[in-house]
């Protein structure tokens, strides 16, 4: 894996071993990026589900103005903490927490966030949470990322799908408020 565009171009990352992670493909990244490309520049992002922090780190070096990346998994964080060292990207939190938590701390503080990246578990998603929260923190005129299962088409009350595209065995849907 590596980082796709922006000042960090090229820059291989890591992600943790084993099987409890399940990165997002350069191709797909490439592709979300550019669909989210006006998003990007100085925005604020949440990364949930970060595992290895690809999409969280290809913002920053794109120029969002921070990210704060949400992961339970200590490999997982260990990684991110590695990646942001290694590329010497400013502007980063992560929170050692899950998702659900996360969003609900957030969510509490009233924070608001231009870009949301929610890549989770595709067999454990639970999509009543995430509609409680995800439109809480995103910004009125935010986008949020959603990747799952080719095959799922998912639905978040209170937010409309912009597109939605297939890539291989991955959906990623892109949301807004109504």
């Amino acid at each position: 894996m590596r980082i796709i565009a922006g000042e960090r171009k090229g820059h291989p990352i890591y992600a943790p071993k084993g099987l409890g992670t399940r990165p997002t493909s350069d191709r797909v990244r490439e592709n979300v990026f550019n669909l989210v490309a006006p998003w990007v520049e100085s925005a604020r992002v949440l990364d949930l589900y970060a595992g290895s922090g690809a999409m969280g780190l290809e913002a920053l070096s794109r120029g969002a103005r921070t990210v704060v990346f949400v992961e339970a998994e200590a490999d997982a964080v260990r990684a991110i903490e590695r990646n942001l060292d290694k590329l010497h990207l400013t502007g980063a939190t992560i929170l050692r927490l899950d998702a659900t938590t996360g969003l609900a701390q957030e969510s509490a503080a009233g924070r608001k966030y231009d870009l949301v990246l929610a890549d989770p578990p595709y067999a454990m998603t639970d999509y009543d949470t995430l509609a409680r929260y995800l439109p809480r923190v995103l910004a009125e005129d935010g986008l949020l990322v959603f990747e799952s299962a080719a095959r799922t088409e998912p639905e978040l009350p209170g937010l409309a799908v912009r597109t939605t595209r297939r890539y291989g065995a991955a959906r990623v849907t892109v949301f807004e408020h109504e």
